[in-house]
């Protein structure tokens, strides 16, 4: 799980600012939307309110920007701006991320520096706050720190990997550590893996017009029916939902072909490591598909159709609304197994009714009741400001300075009363984080 998120000098960032997940100690009620642990309580769900251009977007790429480097090994080459702009001196200071995480009760801090504008990594650490003890940092001028306790064995191979990697100033450790290589799950080397892991598989960055992206689970018989319950709870019109079998002529037509051969030649190579029959599940704004493919390289592909009212007709994916599909962008939350996700999504309300995001946010909060899946997102619909569906501690605010430097803050700093109606102080401009409009005039306009 997410226990706090660091930022500094990274688009409209220039101080540090933290974004924390764990729970006021304040706060005695609504202990369901916590995590509780002997040594932690963490909020499930975050929500971040701000104006347009204040920097909600840039935050949710700052982890989006760490899963990219960490899958990558490297930082793009796209980024040699995305320092903050707003000083010049900037172009030459650190950039530095760092995320902290609960990992099997075991709390971990990763994280690195980095001079964005010539793609450098300056530094590189992994710390085990609940030891206070650094496991590994790099030392670009010596040999790095290796913190761990290791047998013979490991502490030989780890000799070997710093030596390897000991001038390599454009490059991430930990994916280095995660390139066929395997660890026995008692060696602490295995923390590399899992904190790969995290960003890898439990980490999901939803943007507002995202690409065609992989969705964690699959839609088969087996899942049909909770998909077909909650799409009718939405009151969508859509009385059905069906599995359809299609062609690989009629995936290309919708996908490109160019698309379509990297996935197949993708899938390919998993299936001949695997050895066994692998499922994909594809999603982009207007079309969804299944893709199976046996041990033969034989596929089956499926997608999604719909039926509406008493009508026999099919309906495609992209025939229905944005708000409807919108809803299948969220489905993965609640049909997800992995119940280690970490979900971070922008503009979360986009296309929906503020009545239908209000209901979701609801079911959201039921879900959570029972699951440890986090979700932080971003929105301007003030009117689920509320505190039976938020506590304090979950209401976050992002605003610019004077110097357009965003800042990051909580409600909880505030110390309303819980029978505070929080949206109506916060359009009153109690807490900050709305639009400063500047004096105009109709007729002065040419």
């Amino acid at each position: 799980m997410l226990i706090q998120v660091n930022v500094q000098n990274f688009k409209s960032f220039n101080e540090s600012n933290s974004l924390n997940m764990i729970a006021s100690n304040k706060l005695r009620k609504q202990k369901e939307r916590l995590y509780e642990s002997d040594t932690i309580s963490l909020l499930k769900s975050t929500v971040i309110y701000g104006p347009n251009a204040s920097g909600k977007s840039n935050f949710v790429e700052v982890l989006r920007f760490m899963k990219e480097c960490v899958i990558n090994q490297e930082i793009p080459i796209e980024s040699y701006n995305w320092y903050c702009r707003n000083h010049e001196d900037n172009k030459e200071i650190i950039s530095s991320f760092s995320v902290q995480l609960l990992l099997n009760e075991d709390c971990y801090e990763y994280g690195f520096d980095a001079i964005l504008n010539t793609q450098t990594i300056k530094d590189e650490w992994i710390v085990n706050l609940n030891k206070k003890k650094i496991l590994y940092q790099r030392n670009n001028d010596g040999k790095p720190l290796n913190g761990l306790n290791l047998g013979k064995e490991d502490r030989v191979r780890m000799e070997i990997y710093l030596d390897d990697f000991l001038h390599n100033g454009k490059s991430l450790f930990l994916t280095e550590m995660n390139k066929n290589k395997s660890f026995d799950k008692a060696s602490e080397l295995s923390v590399y893996h899992r904190i790969y892991n995290w960003f890898a598989k439990d980490l999901n960055v939803v943007l507002p017009d995202m690409p065609l992206t992989k969705f964690a689970y699959y839609y088969d018989e087996s899942t049909l029916n909770n998909i077909k319950k909650i799409v009718r709870s939405f009151d969508t019109g859509i009385e059905d939902v069906e599995i359809k079998d299609t062609s690989e002529e009629q995936l290309q037509n919708k996908i490109g072909i160019s698309l379509y051969k990297d996935v197949i030649s993708e899938l390919k190579k998993k299936v001949q490591k695997q050895g066994q029959e692998l499922n994909l599940s594809m999603r982009s704004k207007k079309e969804f598909f299944n893709i199976t493919m046996n041990d033969n390289y034989d596929l089956e592909i499926k997608t999604l159709c719909f039926k509406h009212g008493k009508s026999m007709l099919d309906f495609e994916f992209c025939e229905e609304s944005d708000g409807t599909r919108r809803i299948f962008d969220f489905l993965d939350i609640l049909l997800n197994k992995n119940q280690n996700s970490v979900y971070v999504i922008d503009e979360m309300e986009r296309s929906l009714h503020p009545n239908l995001f209000n209901r979701f946010i609801e079911l959201l909060n039921e879900y959570q009741k029972q699951s440890n899946i986090q979700v932080i997102f971003t929105t301007q619909e003030s009117s689920i400001m509320k505190q039976d569906l938020f506590r304090r501690d979950q209401i976050w605010f992002i605003e610019r300075n004077k110097n357009n430097d965003s800042r990051i803050y909580s409600l909880d700093t505030f110390n309303e009363r819980f029978d505070k109606k929080i949206s109506k102080a916060y359009l009153e401009g109690r807490y900050g984080a709305i639009p400063q409009f500047k004096s105009l005039h109709i007729n002065e306009l040419e």
